[in-house]
């Protein structure tokens, strides 16, 4: 289950040895006086960069001496609104208006988008119009335009010589970054190791580290264990590489269900004898801190309803079920019904239910989680919600069972694992 936007600014000057200057703006007077989180990224993970509040003109100014080029991304979160872009030293300047449609004043943003806009349309246009040309006359004035429709199309180029990244981003989307169906015969698994080993430091900040990881596990030839063990031969544990690229390993083997897989990668993390860096351990402390026998970690509630309590530990039974869920999730629409036909025999045994939404939407989230007499809570931020990492969510649904003292007893894989543990 798994947008971009940006506001633009004041005259607040920008001294030379910042390295981060932005400037967003929105017509839209709902994003007055809002809050706004600046994230860079470090391969999936985002990292926060800054905090700042637009004014009652919707307007913000945020600068930052950290010297990071990358792929960032202005994140609105009581509008649930994120706005992407790219920042490579020179100032970025975006606005929007009341239908989000997004400017970009700055020029390496405004090439970006128009060289994505660009190959979208080669994408999904140009197919169709070179089978609409078979059947006009080429010396049409319909026929002509065509022509030189699917000509523009065909040739057009941007010059990002002058934006280093942006060749990077580029360059590397349509080679590793585009989603592939593992029939590809053009290009290998080594070539994969290589590119992922050679590749400079925009690797991380390019937000494409997932996507190309998934790809190779998918055109490797090989299983996950042994397509992740050639990587890693290459790569190394003990590099900063190796270990963004282990930890990504073992977030796409939770996402994907493969309990046993990541078990194995998160140990050989955790055993690591070497320094680790900032990534690798988060993801070991996230796994730690959810696994069973830990303390679940507590959290406060927000758009609450059916409870007066205030947090997670606050909810006093003998054992407690948190289920994380969306009003948009095919496999939510199949589950949580079943779970409310036990729900009664639930209440008999002293077992009460948390649900924790995913939502975005507030009248889905309500529509939705009126229907069910648990627990429910959502901060209708989608996957922005504080508790995605606080809990290790990688998709939903998803389940903890907790015992009267809040410890995990429970980690179920699926709801008749869930159902089978309570005796049910």
């Amino acid at each position: 289950m798994k947008r971009l936007l940006l506001l633009g600014v004041s005259v607040i000057s920008i001294t030379t040895y910042s390295q981060i200057s932005v400037k967003i703006s929105s017509s839209d007077l709902d994003f007055a006086n809002q809050e706004v989180y600046i994230y860079g990224f470090n391969g999936s993970k985002d990292i926060l960069m800054g905090r700042e509040k637009t004014n009652s003109r919707g307007e913000i100014s945020f600068s930052s001496k950290d010297p990071y080029i990358g792929m960032m991304k202005a994140y609105f979160p009581n509008k649930n609104y994120t706005l992407r872009f790219v920042s490579d030293k020179k100032p970025v300047i975006i606005s929007f208006n009341k239908n989000k449609k997004v400017i970009y004043s700055d020029d390496i943003n405004k090439t970006m988008n128009s060289i994505q806009e660009h190959m979208q349309k080669n994408e999904v246009i140009l197919p169709v119009l070179t089978q609409i040309a078979e059947y006009y006359d080429p010396a049409s004035d319909f026929g002509r335009a065509l022509e030189k429709e699917i000509s523009y199309l065909n040739t057009a180029k941007a010059d990002t010589s002058a934006y280093p990244f942006v060749t990077y981003y580029l360059t590397t989307f349509s080679k590793y970054g585009k989603q592939m169906t593992g029939k590809e015969k053009n290009i290998k698994g080594e070539d994969f190791i290589s590119f992922i080993n050679k590749s400079g430091p925009y690797l991380e900040s390019s937000g494409l580290l997932r996507t190309i990881l998934l790809n190779y596990l998918n055109i490797s030839g090989k299983n996950p264990e042994q397509a992740t063990d050639d990587m890693m031969a290459v790569l190394q544990y003990e590099t900063p590489r190796g270990q963004t690229v282990l930890s990504e390993f073992i977030d796409i083997f939770d996402a994907y269900g493969m309990k046993d897989t990541k078990q194995k990668y998160l140990a050989n993390a955790q055993n690591l004898k070497c320094t680790i860096n900032d990534r690798l351990a988060k993801t070991i402390k996230a796994n730690k801190d959810t696994s069973v026998g830990a303390t679940l970690p507590n959290y406060t509630f927000v758009n609450v309803i059916n409870t007066k309590a205030k947090t997670v530990h606050e909810v006093k039974s003998d054992k407690k079920v948190i289920v994380f869920w969306s009003s948009t999730c095919a496999h939510c629409e199949t589950e949580l019904p079943k779970i409310l036909e036990k729900y009664p025999q639930m209440k008999q045994k002293g077992i009460e239910v948390i649900g924790l939404s995913l939502d975005a939407d507030k009248a889905n989230y309500e529509n939705k989680a009126n229907m069910y007499p648990w627990i429910n809570a959502s901060e209708l931020r989608g996957w922005n919600s504080s508790f995605v990492s606080t809990y290790n969510v990688h998709g939903t649904p998803s389940y903890y069972v907790v015992d009267n003292k809040n410890k995990i007893i429970a980690v179920p894989e699926h709801l008749q694992d869930l159902l089978q543990f309570l005796g049910l």
